[in-house]
């Protein structure tokens, strides 16, 4: 059975059984807080078990290597929308041990996307459109090095309110044990 088929088989026995009931909260986050982190598997359910974070509790938004790559892209968008629409009032970057994103190297990700028929006119299309490919698609040498550069665009940027406090963390994976990064 196709995985999609099996999502949706259960979806529907959660709906009609009113599962859902156990989550209801509302938009706006009872501890105040934003996080940014990394969308590796392993921190689904160890992240919010191991900051104590329960439904409702804070907004995380995740990306790959939880790394801000434009001031203005999405990542910014949704931490400014969480401080003026829904009362965010603490951000936490929170990177990860053994990130796929350290040492990611442009070349090497190309050379698979062009193993999977993505064509050399469709990358030349990207660079073409004024994207530095090589750059976009970049991770990172340092975990924390990252997470402080990270932590830097978001303290300053020209929209972030001087009242928001911004802090920087390496979780591991494992463990669940988290450092802060100065």
């Amino acid at each position: 059975m196709p995985f999609i088929k099996q999502i949706m088989e259960f979806n529907k026995n959660f709906v009609d059984s009113k599962q859902y009931e156990a989550f209801d909260t509302t938009k706006y986050p009872n501890k105040k807080i934003a996080i940014l982190s990394c969308m590796d598997t392993r921190l689904t359910e160890l992240l919010p078990a191991a900051l104590n974070l329960k439904n409702g509790d804070a907004k995380i938004i995740k990306n790959a290597g939880a790394m801000i790559t434009h001031p203005y892209g999405s990542v910014m968008r949704s931490l400014l929308v969480a401080i003026y629409e829904l009362g965010i009032q603490e951000v936490l970057v929170i990177a990860h041990h053994d990130c796929g994103m350290r040492g990611l190297k442009a070349p090497q990700l190309i050379k698979e996307m062009m193993d999977r028929n993505i064509t050399q006119d469709k990358i030349d299309t990207v660079k073409n459109a004024g994207i530095d490919i090589h750059e976009w698609l970049h991770g990172f040498e340092n975990t924390e090095t990252s997470v402080a550069e990270t932590v830097k665009i978001i303290k300053t940027h020209p929209l972030i309110p001087p009242d928001v406090n911004v802090y920087g963390f390496v979780i591991d994976p494992k463990t669940g044990k988290l450092d802060r990064v100065v």
